[in-house]
């Protein structure tokens, strides 16, 4: 179901920008904090459009979004953050579509920087310094992130996890359905671009304070989707970076294991079990690496086609 106001009939046709923008805000339950967020928003930049996507709160969120001045889409049950950000941009009707968090940690005055970068880059991230995470675990797990990013594309990745970036609306539709519901969304898109040979840049913003309400995320309680997130982003970007190592890390086991057991029975014709293990080991890895290559190759293929 969706609401709007006078407000959010607002054109795009006086932006200030080269092309049409839409502001899209995934919230749930963040009564709190949307109405500041939206009305800051609307005061810096009256002509721009302004989408809040309610996960189903069960707090005034929808009101509060409506009465500020946005575009409120509201869902009848909770899905996940993820999927806020995918109706938002299909939703929306910019070429350019900013993402922020509703709960006022991100800065609006930092949307008019993003977006003087796009032209040269086509998504462009706030990358979030050490002290601007919340905690030291969360800093360890979005650096493990971040170095995995960065090994699986060949380019730096300072900040995977940041949920404030501004991008072009027309690439993200080509690899909308790679998204996760929940809030691995950050990682799986910029990914995405830079996999796909677009131009990605991380730009320095400061935090602010939460304003109120905590955050969805649990780092020890979704472990294991952390782990699940990892393993996917392998799946889907360059794959064949991880298998053919693990692959050749096994094939060195086993001429080890041939070699010390050739030495111990004197025996250059007896294959030990270990070494065995490790043999088929090293084929399985190279050959599934190169089958999830030619698969996540061919995903991407498609898209351009």
């Amino acid at each position: 179901m969706e609401r709007t106001t006078l407000a959010s009939a607002l054109t795009t046709t006086s932006s200030p920008f080269p092309w049409t923008v839409s502001i899209v805000i995934p919230a749930f339950n963040e009564a709190a904090t949307i109405g500041g967020v939206v009305h800051e928003v609307r005061t810096r930049y009256p002509e721009l459009e302004i989408i809040v996507v309610d996960d189903h709160s069960a707090d005034a969120t929808v009101e509060i979004a409506t009465a500020a001045g946005a575009r409120v889409i509201t869902r009848p049950y909770n899905i996940g953050n993820g999927a806020g950000v995918k109706t938002g941009v299909r939703a929306a009707t910019g070429e350019i579509v900013i993402i922020m968090d509703g709960d006022g940690q991100h800065n609006p005055a930092d949307i008019e920087r993003l977006l003087s970068y796009i032209g040269d880059y086509d998504m462009v991230i706030g990358a979030r310094s050490r002290s601007g995470q919340e905690n030291w675990l969360r800093w360890l797990g979005n650096s493990a992130l971040n170095g995995l990013g960065s090994y699986l594309t060949g380019m730096e990745m300072q900040d995977l996890t940041s949920g404030f970036r501004a991008f072009r609306r027309s690439i993200l539709l080509d690899y909308i359905h790679l998204l996760p519901n929940q809030f691995s969304w950050p990682t799986t898109s910029a990914l995405a671009f830079a996999k796909a040979g677009y131009h990605v840049r991380f730009e320095p913003i400061a935090m602010q304070r939460r304003q109120g309400g905590r955050s969805k995320q649990k780092l020890l309680k979704n472990g294991f989707k952390f782990t699940i997130i990892i393993l996917r982003i392998i799946s889907l970007f360059n794959p064949i970076r991880v298998f053919i190592p693990v692959s050749g890390f096994f094939f060195v086991l086993c001429i080890i294991s041939y070699v010390l057991g050739a030495l111990n029975d004197n025996n250059w014709l007896h294959l030990p079990p270990t070494a065995l293990f490790c043999l088929i080991a090293t084929m399985f890895f190279f050959c599934f690496g190169l089958l999830a290559e030619t698969i996540a190759a061919l995903r991407f293929e498609r898209i351009r086609q």
